[in-house]
């Protein structure tokens, strides 16, 4: 089982916001996932970013793959 943290579109049409949860690689990308570990909201200015460090760092022990938008998202937040 691949697993990746990525993120989950969430929100109206041309207002998403997004959660960032681990999930399965083949599953749909706003299907089931196996933990749910922050959000990113674009909409706000600044851009408003919450994770759970900690779920981070254990996940990524365990072999959870980011994809390079959360890679990208994590590093700024300074999760990673």
């Amino acid at each position: 089982m691949a697993v990746k943290i990525r993120l989950r579109r969430m929100g109206a049409k041309k207002a998403p916001f997004y959660r960032i949860v681990v999930a399965d690689s083949r599953y749909p990308r706003d299907g089931r996932f196996i933990e749910e570990i922050g959000f990113y909201d674009p909409n706000q200015k600044p851009s408003l970013v919450n994770v759970d460090a900690d779920k981070v760092k254990s996940w990524m022990a365990n072999g959870a793959q980011p994809t390079d938008t959360v890679k990208r998202l994590l590093k700024e937040n300074g999760a990673l």
